[in-house]
């Protein structure tokens, strides 16, 4: 029998030339291997609905050709990009801004790094060796991710932050991710946080770019949350309306750790935001939220895996979807409890709210439990506003698009109430509002 071959499209075969053409301005090889990463992305190809965890994402038909990595853009330029920023804006924050995929130093606060962290620019770790660099792809099933190698195989640039144990700094940490430019282009970064025993840190993560333009982002936010420490982050994809935005967040919990983390997209025409975690230590704790708003054309995918390897582990997972027009929303989440990972305490949720009747909702949840003493479990809802409610509302004076806000408010809402930072739960709000008002 003949063997059949896949025929690569012209994105992949573009990616090839990319690739060959960009190794000599690689960083050292020393910590990440490029080459590794770029082989086995080239055995996978980009992902088609062919390939499970993408059945609802068709990758290989979205990205139709491969942009070029962008470069470091020049002051003015990258000044520009910044002063129309508006995620976490009024957050007091120490900032690290990335235009097209680059640390600009002159638009970050390297000086104000809080008492206990460490922030070292990824390229210079790469460049010495750092040993922290062991840390990268916590989690082993990420490693088998075709976006997250990709990420890897052009990485260019992003940052090491290392928080020293028992240090709870009050002020958070921003990653300003800004695009600029007139022609298609892709990024690619890596942010890795390693968080010491003890300490508590808080992330907030923003990405936004230029409507109008086919550009091409993919980061990717390791972390390592040590014995008895809490890591707490939010993250808005504010992206251009005609960007393909993937991203990836890999977490590993060692015992007793907190994680709290929630994302907020209303931008990107696609969008997929991956999530792997690894409970590695007894009794940790996990909160994970999402909710994504979308309009005409978008498509935001939301992909969970969450393996708890490590008894008495809890895990909240609870995402929300506004679908308004043809627009479709995909959520696949999958909880693995290992047979040492005895009670287990582990709730998955998905819900989405219809606006309009073109819209549509992949909901995919699964559990696979090898222990014998958990609680656990997985549900997934779809439907329109509450017509009762609605009528509630407007008996009340409210005209119908101002109650159905409202509902829209309160649906979402609940994500963001996880976060408990106060000025990042407020801008998460506020990217809910600046969603309805665009709406009209």
């Amino acid at each position: 029998m003949a063997e059949v071959t896949n025929l690569r499209s012209p994105a992949e075969a573009g990616l090839s030339k990319l690739f060959e053409s960009s190794r000599a301005a690689f960083a050292s090889e020393s910590a990440i291997s490029r080459e590794e990463a770029f082989r086995f992305f080239e055995a996978t190809g980009l992902p088609s609905r062919r390939v499970e965890a993408f059945k609802y994402t068709d990758l290989r038909a979205a990205i139709t050709e491969a942009a070029p990595p962008a470069e470091a853009p020049s002051d003015e330029a990258a000044k520009a990009a910044v002063a129309g920023a508006t995620g976490f804006a009024e957050v007091e924050a120490v900032r690290l801004t990335f235009v097209n995929g680059h640390l600009v130093p002159a638009l970050s606060d390297l000086d104000r790094i809080p008492e206990g962290v460490t922030v070292t620019p990824l390229n210079e770790a790469m460049g010495k060796g750092d040993p922290r660099l062991k840390l990268l792809a916590p989690v082993e099933q990420v490693r088998e991710n075709p976006v997250y190698q990709l990420n890897t195989a052009f990485l260019a640039d992003g940052a090491l932050i290392s928080v020293a144990a028992g240090a709870k700094p009050s002020t958070p940490v921003h990653l300003r991710f800004v695009g600029t430019g007139e022609t298609s282009f892709s990024t690619a970064t890596r942010v890795l946080v390693d968080v010491g025993s003890g300490a508590e840190f808080f992330l907030l993560e923003s990405h936004e770019g230029p409507s109008g333009l086919i550009y091409q982002p993919n980061d990717a936010l390791d972390v390592r949350i040590g014995e008895d420490a809490a890591f707490r982050h939010s993250r808005i994809n504010r992206e251009g309306d005609a960007a393909i935005a993937l991203s990836t967040l890999s977490v590993r919990l060692e015992r007793q750790a907190q994680l709290e983390t929630v994302n907020l997209v209303t931008g990107a025409k696609l969008s997929r935001h991956q999530i792997y975690l690894h409970v590695a230590g007894a009794d940790a704790n996990a909160v994970v939220n999402g909710a994504a708003l979308l309009g005409d054309g978008q498509l935001a995918d939301s992909t969970l895996l969450a393996d708890h390897a490590a008894t008495g582990g809890v895990g909240r997972e609870m995402f929300k979807t506004v679908i308004d027009g043809e627009s479709t929303g995909v959520f696949q989440g999958k909880i693995i409890v290992r047979q040492v990972a005895q009670q287990t305490d582990g709730k998955m949720k998905s819900d989405c709210l219809l606006l309009k009747d073109e819209g549509q909702m992949m909901n995919k949840p699964e559990l696979e439990i090898f222990a014998d003493d958990v609680a656990c479990g997985h549900g997934a809802t779809c439907g329109a506003p509450d017509e009762d409610l609605l009528f509630y509302l407007m008996a009340r004076g409210l005209p119908r698009s101002l109650a159905e806000s409202l509902l829209v408010q309160a649906f979402v809402g609940e994500a963001v109430e996880a976060v408990t930072h106060e000025g990042a739960r407020a801008a998460l709000i506020g990217g809910i509002e600046a969603w309805l008002k665009a709406r009209g």
